[in-house]
């Protein structure tokens, strides 16, 4: 991930902060539409879940250029999306339901390269969970 990259990212997310609650609701509602069998992976209240996602994502996004902070954190994340059921393909439909939300969310501030650099980063920050969860196991 290049410098242009992750500014591109991390300048989406603060259009994003502001209706953090109403993204985590449209992320939701992307993520078991793709996948209905995902639910019950998501125990408890979404509420908290989505605040929990929100500030997980803002998290990842601010550490994008300390990759000796950030990597560490998305192993860790990782094993435990591992724990709890979470399988290599369903990375892909969270980076799908992801991509929608940010559409959604920001509408015309989406645009094809800001989309881009979505699907670079979350590449990178997938690709590190799924690996660490590998293993784990």
């Amino acid at each position: 991930m290049d410098e242009y990259t992750n500014q591109l990212v991390k300048e989406s997310w603060d259009l994003v902060e502001p209706i953090a609650p109403r993204a985590a609701e449209l992320f939701y509602a992307n993520l078991f539409r793709l996948d209905p069998s995902l639910k019950p992976l998501f125990k408890g209240d979404l509420l908290v879940q989505g605040e929990k996602l929100m500030k997980m994502i803002g998290v990842a996004v601010g550490l994008l250029g300390q990759p000796q902070l950030l990597l560490p954190a998305l192993q860790t994340l990782g094993r435990r999306h591992a724990d709890y059921g979470v399988r290599d393909e369903h990375y892909d439909t969270v980076g799908t339901a992801l991509l929608a939300t940010l559409q959604q969310g920001i509408g015309v501030a989406f645009t094809p390269e800001v989309r881009e650099a979505w699907i670079d980063v979350y590449g990178v920050l997938s690709r590190t969970m799924k690996e660490a969860a590998r293993v784990a196991a």
